[in-house]
């Protein structure tokens, strides 16, 4: 069973920094991009930023020059820098891999993390 789970969530001032990070795990042979997603109370779900299995980055305009994603060596871990944070930055969180493929599978599908709460505020 394939499981993202996410942490680094929390409570910070403006103009603050917090990291995210997200593990999938589940007999992955490969995952093609992972990215964050965040919803906001009473808005759609929103892309963040995006990571390839080759490195390429997407950011969002809202968070470009601020926040930063990456992936760890085992290339089932992301995380998110998220620098110089503004109250409106604030909504849950999600991790999302992107073709995730188990060594049983045929075909890769999309997995969601749980979210973790990030809230902006003095």
């Amino acid at each position: 069973q394939v499981q993202l789970v996410e942490s680094g969530g929390g409570l910070v001032q403006p103009g603050g920094s917090l990291r995210l990070s997200c593990t999938a795990s589940g007999g992955i042979f490969s995952i093609d991009g992972m990215g964050w997603f965040r919803q906001a109370p009473g808005k759609q779900r929103e892309l963040v930023a995006l990571i390839t299995s080759r490195g390429s980055t997407n950011y969002a305009d809202s968070v470009k020059g601020r926040f930063t994603i990456s992936r760890g060596n085992a290339k089932n871990t992301v995380y998110l820098q998220m620098n110089s944070l503004k109250p409106e930055d604030t909504a849950v969180y999600y991790c999302h891999a992107q073709r995730l493929k188990r060594f049983s599978d045929s075909y890769g599908s999309d997995y969601w993390g749980q979210g973790t709460q990030v809230t902006v505020s003095s």
